[in-house]
């Protein structure tokens, strides 16, 4: 199986796995920038060239070699599961993709016919009721992670203990863990610790938001998108990332973690 989502810099110095909505685009062009001196220009996750990744045919083979040699500072990040399963929500299913269009073609239509969600659209400045949609949004998502219908899972809202379980289940060993919340200090730690041939300062590396702009703004606080079932569904699809990554289930707004992540526990849980 290898290890599929992971990015490596040319020069070895660090391995990711991607966890979608945990500001992979941020990382990627860190990565890009502490190899080149520059960034790549456009959408990171639209590059060819400049950085390895597993679905280039020709990058597998360094990334194996890299990540079974434990060559490489080896790395991931991660995000409050309220933030992140909001964000999906905004960003894929209210937004239009930076191509113009709806994510997944006839996605956003499906879900208007069998659960009843309104995102609006740019014609009406995506006037809609945001807190009735999510929550029916969160009930789909849940059905396709617990019952893969009416379709399988997608990458950014299945649960990030998924994403980062393939990399160990495949041999992989992650070095550090850090948080979208305290992003600069964490990938800080990560850049410090890689032999990197460009040294890069997080405090000025730009925003890359690759899907700001392109929907509508949460109206209110994420408590206020969670009531009672609609947390009860986000323990069910989440309830291991909470656990592992230290996030407060109890109180939806506080999106920091209670403590740092616990690395042998996650390779030891994860690995099974």
């Amino acid at each position: 199986m290898g290890f599929p989502g992971t990015w490596m810099t040319e020069s070895e110095s660090m391995v990711y796995r991607v966890v979608p909505k945990c500001a992979c685009s941020s990382i990627g062009q860190i990565m890009f920038y502490s190899d080149h001196g520059r960034y790549f220009d456009g959408d990171i996750h639209d590059s060819t060239s400049g950085l390895h990744k597993w679905n280039q045919d020709e990058s597998q083979k360094a990334i194996e070699d890299s990540v079974r040699a434990r060559r490489s500072l080896t790395f991931t990040c991660v995000r409050n599961p309220y933030a992140r399963i909001l964000s999906s929500f905004f960003d894929k299913i209210a937004g239009i993709q930076r191509n113009g269009k709806r994510y997944r073609g006839n996605l956003v239509p499906q879900l208007i016919q069998r659960y009843g969600v309104d995102v609006g659209s740019p014609e009406n400045n995506f006037d809609f009721d945001q807190i009735a949609s999510f929550r029916r949004f969160l009930l789909f998502a849940r059905d396709t992670i617990r019952w893969r219908r009416p379709m399988e899972p997608d990458i950014h809202w299945s649960s990030m203990s998924g994403h980062i379980a393939t990399f160990i289940a495949n041999g992989g060993r992650y070095d550090q863990i850090f948080f979208t919340e305290k992003f600069n200090e964490g990938m800080q730690k990560v850049l410090d610790a890689a032999d990197t041939p460009v040294k890069v300062d997080v405090n000025d590396v730009p925003r890359f938001n690759e899907s700001e702009g392109h929907g509508p703004k949460r109206a209110h606080k994420v408590s206020d998108y969670f009531d009672d079932l609609s947390r009860h569904l986000v323990w069910e699809i989440y309830k291991r990332d909470f656990k592992l990554f230290r996030y407060d289930f109890d109180n939806p707004d506080n999106k920091y973690p209670l403590a740092e992540v616990d690395l042998d526990e996650v390779h030891a849980k994860l690995g099974r």
